[in-house]
């Protein structure tokens, strides 16, 4: 098995200590309806953490096998979109269409945090964000056990 491989594997297993880590600081904020503010921004900062954990993954897997993206502007969700494609010979899908939609979801809000300064969090909206991320933790294990599979039957 040649270093890159391993090196991949090794980081994504990391990758998913830190994921569940960034889940059980979510669980210790349970969302309420009638939150207050600083909660909130606990809750949106978690998920913020969340997709970065998973956008890290994916920086590390397109590094080895697709090395760049087209559209710089938009390089987040074109990582994304490639991660559930299959393009064998090259490598498998890394996820399925359901980790898809619920990882575009907390994309889309990990952008809405990062850049709306002035923004009030809604607490329905982060209902919705939390939900697709409990969702997701049903999935993403199973799913990223299977690549690293693959990595190994590259040796």
């Amino acid at each position: 098995m040649d270093e890159k491989t391993i090196l991949l594997m090794r980081t994504i297993r990391r990758g998913m200590e830190d994921i569940a880590a960034i889940y059980g600081q979510l669980e210790s904020h349970p969302l309420e309806a009638d939150m207050d503010p600083d909660t909130l921004i606990v809750v949106a900062y978690h998920l913020h953490n969340l997709y970065n954990a998973f956008e890290n993954i994916f920086q590390n897997i397109a590094a080895v096998f697709e090395n760049s993206t087209d559209d710089v502007a938009k390089w987040h969700a074109q990582l994304l979109e490639r991660m559930q494609l299959d393009v064998m010979p090259l490598r498998p899908a890394v996820i399925d269409r359901t980790a898809y939609e619920a990882l575009e979801e907390l994309r889309r809000f990990r952008h809405l945090f990062r850049h709306a300064y002035t923004v009030r969090l809604s607490p329905l909206r982060l209902q919705l964000v939390v939900r697709e991320a409990l969702a997701l933790r049903a999935l993403y294990a199973a799913q990223l056990e299977q690549f690293i599979g693959f990595l190994q039957g590259l040796a």
